[in-house]
């Protein structure tokens, strides 16, 4: 049997510029995370998780449950990746022995919060599939692979930063400019220690849940037309990462907080943010701390000053159905 994990995802400074040739800074969360499941079998099968059952109690468990998690499983993107595989794998010459299994998925990831729920099941599968097969796939391709199952084989737009995060995990800096990503198909990846961290947070309310296609609207093609303010937010969106690294490794943590502020800020002036998500940020600021979107809207990461700013936190975000928690930043599972 074997047994692999990947983890949630909050981007701190850049986001989100990684799809866009930017720069950002995102730490795993080892709160929340992807549990797979391999073991040989005659024949090979993906078995459902609770995401994937039709089976409901009432008419409103089925309306909750499906703004909760959406109206798709794990079963169709891991569908996706095994496919994706099995392609890169005949186009590198390796020829995959013909082992059936049994795949088994659970995630404890709030879903369509912006936190790589659907990337994590991704690589934990991915993960398995190395394994089982014993393949070696450096780093940077499993990142590629995993952004390639989504945007490649389902058509979804996403960005490079969650699958790099997710298979590097710890804190990262993510470099995507063009000449590296349209010459090779990877950026340039730095891990950074976690000690130098400050004091994070991380929030999120499942009633926001809408997911990245809904959150993105028409930026993409805002981009590709070559809007001068579009382009001008992602190469802002990238320096913030930029100094973020320099205000980490310098331990300055003021100038670390106005730059996860500036991140939010400036993508209200971009993007159309639902007044839940606007509210999340303002009331979390009211108790001193700094806010910004861990990923596209519905979770959201900061730093704050102490227990009792902590608990200021808790105090108000509560009573808006807000649940905050410290990032567990260790121990992560590390694949080097």
């Amino acid at each position: 049997m074997i047994e692999t994990y990947a983890y949630a995802r909050a981007g701190l400074l850049g986001n989100p510029s990684d799809g866009y040739f930017g720069k950002t800074i995102a730490v795993t969360v080892g709160n929340f995370r992807a549990r797979v499941l391999v073991h040989p079998s005659a024949r090979l099968e993906i078995r459902p998780s609770k995401a994937d059952m039709p089976v409901f109690e009432s008419l409103e468990d089925l309306y909750a449950t499906t703004r909760w998690r959406g109206y798709y499983g794990g079963i169709r993107i891991i569908q996706a990746l095994i496919v994706r595989l099995i392609d890169w794998c005949a186009a590198e010459g390796i020829e995959l022995e013909n082992r059936n299994f049994t795949l088994e998925y659970e995630s404890t990831i709030p879903l369509r919060l912006g936190l790589g729920g659907s990337s994590a099941i991704i690589i934990a599968a991915l993960r398995a599939l190395i394994e089982y097969y014993q393949l070696e796939i450096p780093l940077q391709i499993q990142a590629r692979l995993a952004l390639e199952t989504e945007t490649r084989e389902l058509g979804v737009p996403a960005g490079p930063q969650d699958r790099v995060a997710q298979v590097y995990e710890g804190l990262v800096y993510m470099d995507f400019r063009r000449e590296l990503m349209e010459s090779r198909g990877f950026g340039e990846y730095e891990y950074l220690d976690t000690a130098l961290l400050p004091d994070l947070y991380l929030a999120y309310r499942t009633k926001l849940s809408e997911g990245t296609e809904v959150f993105h609207n028409n930026v993409r093609e805002r981009w590709k037309n070559g809007d001068a303010r579009i382009i001008s937010a992602m190469e802002q969106w990238a320096s913030y990462a930029e100094q973020g690294k320099t205000a980490l490794t310098d331990r300055n943590y003021g100038k670390l907080g106005m730059l996860i502020d500036a991140n939010y800020d400036l993508r209200e002036q971009v993007y159309r943010i639902g007044e839940g998500n606007r509210e999340m940020v303002r009331v979390a600021r009211s108790a001193g701390a700094t806010a910004n979107f861990a990923g596209s809207g519905g979770a959201i990461v900061g730093t704050y000053d102490g227990a009792a700013m902590l608990e200021r936190l808790r105090t108000v975000l509560r009573p808006l159905d807000i649940v905050v928690v410290r990032p567990a930043l260790s121990p992560l599972r590390v694949s080097r």
